[in-house]
């Protein structure tokens, strides 16, 4: 009996991230939820404004920092306008970051030079991709008019970071 299940753990393990896969999708398939993007939004640009200070300071290259620097001025902006929308639609802004996103700018914290460029401009794809779908999303889907009309200004910048991002990926 043991000897059964021992042989299945190696099986769960490989499951395992076929479910958070899974998972993912079915956020898509979930019905919206104004407040959830709200703290979704919200933890995403307190992390984009965290790391931004971090390629600030960090990044090697020129352009690394610049991008660094935008994300602090852009997302610090946007964060400034989600919570005078939230407040409006009578929505919970979150005061500190995720644990996930925590845990995400704790990793670059101890990165320099060129190595901090690459997983930075990794990132930054990765996560602006992330987010151009969410509040694609959000235009669409968000019930109250201050929340879908965030999401709609801000739309096109995430968009336009995106694009920068690219081209900081070797």
């Amino acid at each position: 009996m043991l000897r059964q299940a021992l042989l299945l753990v190696p099986f769960a393990l490989l499951a395992s991230p076929l479910v958070t896969a899974q998972d993912k999708k079915t956020d898509d398939k979930k019905p919206f939820d104004d407040s959830e993007f709200v703290m979704k939004a919200a933890s995403d640009g307190m992390h984009e404004v965290e790391l931004g200070k971090l390629a600030a300071a960090n990044g090697k290259s020129d352009a690394v920092k610049k991008f660094g620097q935008q994300m602090v001025t852009d997302h610090g902006k946007a964060n400034e306008e989600l919570k005078t929308a939230a407040k409006e639609a009578g929505l919970k802004v979150p005061e500190k970051l995720s644990d996930e996103h925590q845990k995400e700018v704790d990793k670059f914290k101890d990165l320099k030079g060129a190595d901090f460029d690459k997983k930075y401009a990794e990132h930054m794809v990765k996560d602006h991709e992330e987010a151009v779908a969410l509040f694609q999303r959000a235009t669409k889907e968000a019930k109250n008019p201050a929340v879908k009309t965030f999401a709609t200004k801000t739309l096109p910048v995430i968009q336009s970071h995106l694009e920068a991002a690219k081209k900081l990926s070797p």
